[in-house]
């Protein structure tokens, strides 16, 4: 197969988790407020809405390889406070350490991947625009 092709099958997948996650964030914001309480984060309603709109953004310039630098600065904006105040597992024991620590390795191991299309040329193939 392509490797265009691959890469941006890869888009489509990495960029629609983000998708997914927005919408969660922007119309399922009640659900996801009472846990972000939970884990003590300050103004927590705002922080969702915002974190969605990061994620949106983010999902956006993978999928369609515009303006993909912001995108990726979005992304760091919202997984480097998230990782930490969301799944701190240092804090806690038993299971919600364990589900923890797998998030917030889940979180690093995305973050490195989203830091590594940084190496990628830009515009990239199969972009809007390119």
């Amino acid at each position: 197969m392509d490797t265009e092709v691959i890469f941006f099958i890869g888009r489509i997948l990495l960029g629609g988790y983000f998708l997914f996650n927005a919408y969660n964030h922007l119309f399922k914001t009640k659900d996801l407020v009472g846990y972000a309480e939970m884990k003590k984060v300050p103004m927590a309603k705002t922080a969702v809405i915002v974190s969605g709109f990061l994620l949106l953004f983010g999902g956006y310039t993978i999928i369609t390889g515009v303006r993909v630098t912001a995108g990726i600065a979005a992304l760091v904006l919202f997984f480097i406070p998230v990782t930490f105040q969301m799944h701190a597992f240092w804090k806690e024991e038993g299971q919600t350490r364990m589900m923890d620590q797998v998030q917030f390795m889940k979180n690093l191991a995305i973050l490195g991947a989203v830091l590594m299309l940084l190496a990628i040329p830009t515009p990239w193939p199969m972009s809007i625009g390119s």
